[in-house]
């Protein structure tokens, strides 16, 4: 690239001009409105920065700055967001002054993260987009451009310190995706329950708990275990405390039946045992207006019984112990609140007519006998495996003692092992009363019809298992007659056709 011929540039040497006189105003500061014209054919330099000791050198070789573009009749376009401030010039031993006023350094040129080089120059100045091309000049050069500068970072100053290659590259900030809309909840169950007892009073029954004949039967069979438990607690309390100490534990086994009665004993047992837990908030708003209703509906003090939930995915509840309903995740959340009304009048059933209670009392007094007669149990299995080990005569000999020892007991107490015998078949039977007790207790609240929507929903489940057994080429297994003897359950045709009185007088 030439320049056209300057009669100055034949003197040896740079030409510095004098400094400006005293009181010679100053120059506008970059960015002002309107900046000076450039001089055609001026051998006088470009007037100093503000503030500048001495103006800045001018370009190598040339005693004047260059002209400007031929027939140009403007001054070289503005930086990026200033009016027309200058270029800075090489070889200056500092970045030019900040603007007036700012905290920050200008942006950098955009495009460009370090000048170019111009050609046979030892330090150019960057332009935005590249050098200019001068009219009639060959063409200039083409560079590649820098990545721009990342938003937020230091802006440098031109002819400044510009960053390094050390720099790491900058990642644009990317847009954080749109949050996707949250899949909604699903919807809760109908609230269709007839409160027809809302905010009244109503009247109180005489018996907020009572023990009607299937009670008083559960208890009448849990009699022979309870005399082998108080054996099997009297031998091992005398014969190994001795008699003072060992009628003490006696007493204090029989007394232990009050806590049946005892709230914060029955609460342990249905969180620890039965795994339970209290209801939370928002299952307790759900819970308790249906359970008041209930509660209404037989005269009952809805207080007088503990509301508790399991975590389960079945439909079900249960009475426990003398004062706690509980009732599962899935009939609370799930099912229409009409139809957990007859669930919850179900257990009410059992409550009111004693069943929970005797039931868990009958257990804890016959818990003795049990684990005596599982430790015998286990006696046996293990003498039976070691004589399989030595041979078939001594595994012979095992099973001939036990069936010995056992018909000695039915011969030498009959009255208390022909019972104990009986007795679970006659508890199951016992059981499948009590539930039909309830469930004609359920119906005499009103609440017939929801209570046969529950079973016909139990009755689609078991059919969907037996078809999907059926789908893949396995049958299941009916329960024999002695299996069938000892359900604690009718099943639900009978359950439905002990409702059918009630549903037809549309109750």
């Amino acid at each position: 690239m030439s320049y056209p011929p300057d009669p100055a540039a034949q003197e040896p040497g740079p030409v510095y001009p004098d400094p400006p006189y005293p009181g010679t105003p100053a120059p506008p500061y970059p960015g002002a409105a309107s900046p000076p014209p450039p001089y055609p054919e001026a051998t006088a330099p470009s007037p100093p920065y503000p503030g500048a000791a001495a103006p800045p050198p001018p370009y190598p070789g040339a005693a004047a700055p260059p002209p400007p573009y031929s027939g140009a009749a403007a001054p070289p376009p503005p930086y990026p967001g200033a009016a027309a401030p200058p270029p800075p010039y090489p070889g200056a031993t500092a970045p030019s002054p900040p603007y007036p006023g700012a905290t920050a350094p200008p942006p950098p040129y955009p495009g460009a993260a370090v000048p170019p080089a111009y050609p046979q120059t030892p330090a150019p100045p960057s332009y935005p987009g590249g050098a200019p091309q001068y009219p009639g000049a060959g063409a200039a050069p083409s560079y590649p451009a820098a990545p721009p500068a990342h938003p937020g970072a230091t802006p440098t100053y031109p002819g400044g310190p510009q960053p390094t290659a050390t720099t790491p590259p900058y990642i644009p900030q990317q847009t954080p995706p749109a949050p996707t809309p949250a899949t909604p909840p699903e919807a809760p169950a109908p609230d269709d329950l007839d409160y027809r007892h809302a905010g009244s009073r109503i009247h109180v029954a005489a018996h907020q708990r009572g023990a009607d004949a299937t009670a008083i039967g559960q208890l009448a069979v849990q009699v022979p275990g309870f005399l082998v438990s108080l054996a099997v607690v009297a031998a091992f309390a005398v014969g190994i405390l001795g008699t003072a100490i060992g009628w003490l534990v006696i007493l204090a086994w029989l007394a232990s039946g009050a806590l049946v009665f005892h709230r914060p004993t029955e609460l342990a047992f249905a969180r620890h045992v039965m795994k339970l837990r209290a209801p939370l908030a928002e299952e307790r708003a759900r819970l308790e207006p249906i359970w008041r209703e209930v509660t209404a509906r037989a005269g009952i003090e809805a207080h007088t019984y503990e509301l508790m939930v399991e975590n389960s995915t079945d439909l079900n509840a249960v009475a426990a112990a003398g004062h706690v309903v509980g009732v599962t995740t899935y009939a609370l959340n799930e099912i229409p609140s009409s139809n957990l009304a007859a669930v919850l009048a179900h257990e009410l059933g059992h409550h009111t007519g004693g069943h929970a209670w005797t039931g868990l009392l009958g257990y804890w007094y016959s818990l003795p006998g049990r684990i005596a007669w599982a430790f015998m149990r286990g006696i046996a299995r293990i003498a039976i495996r070691v004589a399989s080990v030595f041979s078939l005569a001594a595994t012979g000999m095992v099973y001939l003692f036990i069936g010995m020892f056992v018909i000695g007991g039915f011969v030498a107490a009959w009255y208390i092992t022909v019972p104990l015998v009986v007795a679970p078949y006659l508890l199951a039977y016992v059981g499948r009363q009590g539930e039909l007790r309830a469930d004609r207790q359920a119906a005499d609240l009103g609440f017939a019809p929801q209570l046969a929507q529950v079973l016909y929903h139990f009755q689609a489940q078991e059919d969907a298992v037996k078809a999907q057994a059926a789908a893949q080429g396995k049958q299941l297994k009916e329960p024999g007659g002695l299996a069938r003897l000892l359900t604690t359950h009718p099943d639900n045709c009978t359950r439905l056709q002990a409702l059918e009185p009630y549903l037809q007088l549309g109750r």
